[in-house]
């Protein structure tokens, strides 16, 4: 089913998020093996993004629905810490996603420095790179880092750097690394700008 949710996320949930006040924009991950997907929407601020929390409740009930979700879904609010681009995504792109918790209370401010300054020089070193963002709820002391590449192949080898730099990084910090995904960039239609 997840082509056919893809196609309504493209041709109606899409252009209708783009028409609300505020709106920067929307992605979809997908991993077609679990059948999990990511919509993420962009908001030019938490006051937008509030905003439009009962505009869009009916749109994510129509994408899942689509995409034959059972109830699993899940809803989170994230600030935007860092953007970085180097290139658009191509047709065929994958994403790397790390979610991280725990750590002491400056965990969050230390995770964007690190992203920063030891992740994001790295990472555009790397073959194939295309994009990376961090995403970080203050409150619970979450973050979630994503790397962009242009291919699967691309991003499977750098499989073995990832792990190495993400246990480094994840020992400095003193977080805990929650989950690591791999997925299809499905859809890309974020104007978040750079914030690296």
């Amino acid at each position: 089913m997840i082509d056919g949710g893809l196609r309504l996320v493209r041709e109606e949930i899409f252009p209708a998020v783009s028409a609300m006040d505020g709106s920067i924009g929307m992605s979809m991950l997908v991993d077609r093996q679990s059948g999990r997907c990511i919509a993420t929407t962009a908001w030019s601020s938490e006051d937008a993004m509030l905003a439009s929390a009962d505009a869009v409740q009916p749109l994510r009930d129509r994408a899942e629905s689509a995409l034959g979700g059972t109830g699993g879904r899940y809803v989170h609010e994230w600030e935007v810490a860092v953007v970085h681009r180097d290139h658009a995504t191509p047709d065929g792109a994958c994403a790397r996603l790390t979610w991280l918790s725990g750590g002491d209370l400056h965990m969050v401010d230390n995770a964007i420095d690190m992203f920063r300054m030891v992740i994001l020089p790295q990472l555009q070193e790397q073959r194939g790179f295309c994009s990376a963002s961090l995403m970080v709820d203050r409150e619970t002391g979450r973050v979630v880092g994503t790397a962009a590449f242009d291919s699967r192949e691309a991003l499977e080898a750098t499989r073995d750097a990832a792990a190495r730099l993400r246990e480094r990084v994840s020992g400095e910090l003193g977080a805990i690394i929650d989950n690591v995904e791999e997925m299809e960039i499905a859809f890309a239609h974020l104007h978040v700008p750079e914030m690296a």
